[in-house]
């Protein structure tokens, strides 16, 4: 394919993004209604048992997409604590004798995010905050640590995992709170000015022929990147700081992997700190976290079988979950940018952060008694 087809074929889809969006889960759902194994328990009304999953899910994707974190880390914990809570009231012919395992729990949560950013991440593209040598750097070096923490579900003793857990989200809560997400006004090009930069075809457009999205970006000889989004607001940044981008997102990717989580809480934190400006680290930390949890629920899916935890029996995912959050998470991405607009997200990422410290505290208490 030519590189001028490429590039066609690349801004219709950017183009008519939202109807590709919205037939990706129709397109899951029905693959995993017609083909997927059910457990043998599965009877009478199995598809629509969980169906009051979906406005629980569709409040939580909305919020983590708005404020920029991990889906996860609202599923996960919303998974252990009140998901069993509800099911004797909204679905009382299942019995849970135990509530899911860790590894389900965070298979679930994967599977539904990972539509879920994979949503919200195509707006940043076709927006033109993406960068993608930045997303594919971290993506590829991030790969071992998200397959190792994901293998790690499968072993790791329950009360450890909660323990864990309750460690990120605590992490989680510190650097949310902490951080300023305050989306600083991009510079502006002076029409007057020989550098001056436009939108999608101005005769000073930085231009680079793989780029995705409607925007521009180039890089002198000095490594200073000049990127410019579909509304032709510039944005000027180095890409220095490898090192602290590699620490802070390996340490991310194994929780992402444990957990679910991880990935973008830490990932944010350092690319702020290397100065990448907070709308391109916020759209490129989209795409990383998107990548490594849709890495990290193959590995949930499939990988049981190679660190002595479930073979690879497909019946024990929870299809009758999934087939109402993947759609929920979807929406919500799609959401999002809106509710973004309206609200002031300072006060939603506090009170997020805030959840997340008390959700932490009930996690130690969970794993202390499961230890003791």
């Amino acid at each position: 394919m030519s590189a001028s087809t490429s590039q066609r074929v690349q801004k219709s889809f950017l183009k008519y993004q939202h109807v590709f969006v919205f037939l990706a889960p129709i397109t899951f759902v029905a693959a995993v209604f017609f083909a997927a194994p059910l457990p043998a328990e599965a009877g009478d009304g199995y598809w629509l048992r969980y169906w009051w999953l979906f406005p629980f899910f569709l409040l939580g994707a909305t919020i983590v997409n708005t404020v920029g974190i991990s889906g996860s880390a609202l599923f996960v914990p919303f998974l252990i604590f009140i998901f069993p809570v509800l099911v004797p009231y909204m679905a009382p012919e299942t019995i849970l004798s135990t509530p899911f395992g860790p590894s389900t729990i965070v298979k679930v949560s994967l599977i539904s995010e990972s539509f879920g950013l994979s949503s919200s991440a195509l707006a940043f593209i076709q927006y033109g905050l993406v960068d993608r040598r930045l997303a594919l750097t971290i993506v590829g070096g991030s790969i071992p640590f998200v397959v190792g923490g994901a293998l790690l579900s499968f072993i790791i003793p329950e009360p450890i995992f909660h323990g864990l857990l309750g460690l990120a989200l605590l992490a989680a809560s510190f650097l949310l709170v902490r951080a300023d997400l305050g989306h600083e006004e991009p510079g502006g090009a002076d029409a007057d000015d020989d550098a001056a930069v436009e939108a999608d075809g101005g005769p000073d457009l930085p231009n680079d022929r793989g780029k995705p999205g409607a925007a521009g970006v180039a890089t002198d000889s000095e490594g200073v990147v000049t990127r410019v989004d579909r509304e032709g607001s510039d944005y000027n940044y180095g890409r220095g700081g490898y090192l602290e981008r590699f620490a802070n997102y390996s340490i991310g990717g194994i929780f992402q992997g444990l957990a679910g989580f991880g990935s973008g809480e830490l990932g944010i934190i350092s690319m702020l700190r290397t100065s990448i400006p907070v709308r391109v680290a916020i759209g490129t930390n989209h795409i990383v976290v998107a990548a490594t949890a849709v890495l990290a629920s193959l590995v949930h899916v499939f990988g049981g079988g190679l660190v002595g935890g479930h073979s690879i029996d497909l019946a024990t995912t929870p299809w009758n979950i999934v087939v109402w959050t993947v759609p929920a998470t979807v929406t919500g991405g799609q959401i999002a940018p809106y509710v973004s607009a309206a609200l002031d997200t300072e006060y939603l990422k506090k009170g997020v952060g805030v959840l997340f410290a008390v959700i932490a505290t009930a996690l130690f208490i969970m794993a202390s008694g499961g230890i003791l």
